[in-house]
Formats: structure tokens, C-alpha cells, sequence
């Protein structure tokens, strides 16, 4: 390990945990918290505080591997408790800093992350610690302090009633050098009911070896643990009730907050306007003073600026709606982008096509992608009008200006400023 490398941070994420609670045959880590698996979140996070990351997982676990890439990966093919799988990664160590994460406490944040690393560089702790205060101490395991340092963690079977009282409590992350947690590590025993060797025994052993022991009391709704489909329930509650504050605060409109569920990279710009009962799944940007009326669903998709999305609405991967656009109720779009100002107001599906700015789509307007085989294109130009209930079967073209009667189905392309008929002659006949 070069001089350089061997004094960066380090950043150690626990993954091997195989979540039986969840009753699921993913592991744990791959349980997603607003469309964001838990090992992705603690990563996206860690990626901006420490210079590199090392992902511990269980034997057989290629999915948490592929997850963690361009990292790296270290198996623990064993699994005998949480300071063993810290050692899987201690080859990794340098001398720098060297924080120790669990996947399954997966909202810790950047921000909370940086000033644990920080207040490791004040010098006067050997050891920091991931504290928290929650509203109910319940089973978590207590801090107990003196003059402003951790004297021992007290487990919740083993706490007297005084340190009951407590609560501030233990929430799991670390930080120290390189070089100790390696000491540390090596002196962890596993006389214990369960035969294990606990990360938590390295704060006994660093006050028996002169360290004082910090911890930092970190916002609780950043240290709920995972170990349950319903502790998985509350962790997305605490997300979106932080996303929505943020959203809020950075000029986004919400009518009713608490009906609106954000995904972890969603991207809304000032002015925007949410009304109830939206759902923005992964990767949704939406421009400024862009408006998502209720009950709309986006995914995978841009809405620029001033455009106008619902009620009811379906944005599935692939849309680009353009400035001033407007999607009507009971619209879906799909792998399309409509052009400036153009209107597909209800009842319509757009799929692998190109809307031009200014065109007008009507009421039951499908184009028809697929021809059981295929997806094919279909083009439509600037200033089109596309009367309802119009079918439009792919590869076709409609150019620029032309018109296309209601009721017609479109095989052939449509030459600029035309107008095409495509439905069958209407006749009457006489009741006998």
C-alpha cells in the first residue's frame, strides 16, 4: 500500500447480515428504502466523506456484490458476529481514519457521517461512536458517560435500572485509526452466550489501553435499524418525512406533504407544484415550475419547465416531457419525448415515439409500438393534430402541420401538411 493510500479514510460497510426476519430470499442489504437498495443508500453516502470503501458480505451474496461495485468487495464466509467481519476488511486498513457502517442501519448521512470523522480529528477521542437519543430507549444498548466521554456500553439484559434511565444510547457506527481498530480487533474475544466476537467489546478494550472514548449524538431517524419488513416500513417513513422537509424547504410546493412519496434521487427544482397522492419512483427530474397534479406515478423521466402532468397520469422510463407540455389524466407515456407546448390532455398512450412542439394529441390516441417481437418508432412532427381515438402503427411518420381524422388508423407515413383519413366509409342500413 503506497504512503498516500495508506493514510486515506476508510469506510467499512457490514453487508453479510441474512435478514431472516424479512422472510425474503434477498439479503437484507438489497431491501430497498425509496427505490434505493439499503447497502446503495450507505454507499451514496459514504462516497462523499471518505476516500475509500470496502463492502463486507456473506458467502454466495453476488448480488450485494454487483451492488457494491466499483468498490471493494470482502467475503466473511463465516459468520461469527460483527468485529469478525470488521477483520475481514482490516488488510484494507491504513493509518487514516477507518469508519465501521452496518447496511442494515442504512439512513446514516453524509453530513452526520462527516462530523463523526471530524470529531475523530479533534484529537482528543481514540474512538468515536455513533450515538442517539430516541424518543423510547426500549432494548437499545445505553451510553454511559463521564465528563463528556463513553465510560461502557450497557446492553438493555444487562443494565441495572439506574442506567435504564438512559437514554442515550448506542446506535452502532465507529470511527478510529487504522492502526487501533487493528488492536482492538485482535483482542476481541467470544466468551458470550452466542459464541461471537461483538464489535461493541472494542470500547472496553481502548479504555483499557488509555483511549478516551467519544459519541456523537446523531438525529434518531438516521439510526433506525432494519431487521424486519416492518422496521423496513418505518425506516421508509423516516426517509420520506426528511425528503419531503428538504423538498420544502428548497421551494417545492406540496398541497398535502404526507401524501407524497419521493424516491432517493429524485430532482425537483424551485416552484415546482405536487398535488396529493403523487408517487415519483427512481430517477425523475422535474424543472422548475413544472406542475404534478394528484395521483400521478413517474418514473425514469424529465419533466421540464412549466409543464403540466396529471391528474392520473403515468410517466414510465424514457418520457421527456418539454417545457409547457401538458399530460392530461389517464395519459401514459414511455420511452417519448413531447416537444414544447405539445398536449396529450387524456385517455392516450405514447410509447417509443417523438411528439413535435405544438401538436395536439387527442382522446384515445395510441401509437402502436409492438409487434409482438419488436418495439418500433413512431414520429410525429411539429404542429400535428391527431384526432381521437386514432391508432398510429409503428415505424410510421405524421409530418410536420398534417391532420389525422378521428377514428383512423395509421399504417402509412403522413407527408407534411396532409391530411389523412384512415377509417372505414360509415353506412346506414334500414331496420327490417
Amino acid at each position: 500500500m503506497g504512503e498516500k493510500q495508506n493514510m486515506q479514510s476508510l469506510a467499512v460497510i457490514i453487508a453479510a447480515g441474512l435478514g431472516t426476519r424479512m422472510k425474503s430470499s434477498l439479503p437484507k442489504a438489497a431491501h430497498k428504502i425509496a427505490g434505493r437498495e439499503m447497502l446503495v443508500h450507505l454507499i451514496r453516502a459514504a462516497e462523499t466523506v471518505f476516500d475509500r470503501i470496502v463492502v463486507v458480505v456473506g458467502p454466495e451474496m453476488e448480488l450485494l456484490e454487483r451492488l457494491a461495485a466499483p468498490h471493494e468487495v470482502v467475503v466473511q464466509h463465516e459468520r461469527l458476529g460483527t468485529a469478525h467481519a470488521a477483520r475481514m476488511a482490516e488488510q484494507k486498513f491504513g493509518e487514516g481514519p477507518v469508519a465501521v457502517f452496518y447496511a442494515d442501519n442504512p439512513l446514516v448521512s453524509a453530513e452526520t457521517m462527516r462530523t463523526l470523522k471530524n470529531r475523530l480529528a479533534k484529537g482528543d477521542a481514540g474512538l468515536v461512536l455513533l450515538g442517539m437519543t430516541p424518543p423510547d430507549a426500549g432494548k437499545y444498548g445505553r451510553l454511559v458517560m463521564e465528563d463528556g466521554f463513553v465510560a461502557r456500553i450497557v446492553e438493555y439484559a444487562d443494565a441495572k435500572p439506574g442506567e435504564l434511565a438512559i437514554n442515550f444510547c448506542n446506535a452502532g457506527g465507529l470511527i478510529a485509526l487504522g492502526a487501533d481498530m487493528c488492536g482492538w480487533l485482535a483482542d476481541v474475544g467470544n466468551d458470550n452466550a452466542k459464541g461471537e466476537y461483538y464489535l461493541t467489546d472494542i470500547v472496553a478494550i481502548a479504555r483499557g489501553a488509555g483511549m478516551k472514548v467519544a459519541a456523537l449524538d446523531a438525529p434518531y431517524g438516521e439510526c433506525l435499524g432494519v431487521n424486519s419488513r416492518a422496521e423496513l416500513a418505518q425506516a421508509e417513513a423516516s426517509f420520506q418525512a426528511r425528503a419531503r422537509a428538504a423538498a420544502l424547504a428548497a421551494g417545492v410546493g406540496m398541497q398535502a406533504p404526507e401524501t407524497v412519496f419521493l424516491a432517493a434521487d429524485t430532482v425537483l427544482g424551485e416552484d415546482v407544484s405536487i398535488g396529493p397522492y403523487v408517487v415519483f419512483g427512481p430517477g425523475v427530474t422535474v424543472e422548475t415550475g413544472a406542475e404534478i397534479k394528484a395521483f400521478s406515478h413517474l418514473e425514469g423521466c424529465v419533466v421540464h419547465a412549466d409543464a403540466i402532468i396529471g391528474p392520473y397520469a403515468r410517466l414510465r422510463p424514457g418520457a421527456d416531457i418539454g417545457p409547457a407540455a401538458h399530460v392530461g389524466n389517464f395519459v401514459e407515456i414511455k420511452a417519448a419525448h413531447l416537444g414544447a407546448g405539445a398536449k396529450a390532455n387524456h385517455l392516450t398512450y405514447i410509447g417509443d415515439a417523438e411528439v413535435g412542439a405544438g401538436s395536439n394529441i387527442g382522446a384515445g390516441t395510441i401509437t402502436c409500438n409492438y409487434d409482438g417481437k419488436n418495439k418500433h418508432r413512431t414520429k410525429i412532427g411539429a404542429k400535428v393534430f391527431i384526432g381521437s381515438n386514432s391508432a398510429l402503427v409503428a415505424p410510421v411518420s405524421v409530418g410536420d402541420g398534417a391532420f389525422v381524422a378521428a377514428g383512423s388508423t395509421i399504417t402509412e407515413n403522413v407527408p407534411d401538411g396532409t391530411r389523412a383519413f384512415g377509417r372505414a366509409r360509415q353506412v346506414n342500413k334500414e331496420r327490417k
